[in-house]
């Protein structure tokens, strides 16, 4: 069973830095996706990045790009996210998803730009970014 639990949410002032980890476990192969999505209140949830567990090529949305870094720890089953010089607006709820990659699927950015393609989420982590 695929479980993927995340933790690292906070309360921070505008500016400052937190890290997201997210556990995974319960995939047999070695080739999936693990992504970070989140949603703002009254908002639809968007895309933030996403990591290769096989090569570890990673995708960012353009907005995130330059402020938020994903990296993997396989040995620990485990995906971080780098959130540094947070802004308000990056007030959401944080969600981990992975999945394996489709057959036809041969990028993370392909695999990435569509929220369909994951099956498995965690629970959320909050993360507030206010003064």
């Amino acid at each position: 069973q695929v479980q993927l639990v995340e933790s690292g949410g906070d309360l921070v002032q505008p500016g400052g830095s937190l890290r997201l980890s997210c556990a995974v476990s319960g995939f047999t192969k070695d080739k999936y996706a693990i992504g970070w999505f989140r949603q703002a209140p009254g908002k639809e949830r968007e895309g933030v990045s996403c990591i290769s567990t096989s090569d570890g090529s990673t995708y960012y949305t353009n907005s995130m790009k330059g402020r938020f870094t994903i990296s993997r720890d396989n040995a620990k089953n485990t995906v971080y996210l780098q959130m540094d010089n947070l802004k308000p607006e990056d007030t959401a709820v944080y969600y981990c998803a992975a999945d394996l990659f489709p057959v036809w699927i041969t990028s993370i950015q392909s695999m990435c730009t569509t929220m369909g393609h994951f099956g498995y989420w965690g629970q959320g982590t909050q993360v507030t970014v206010s003064s």
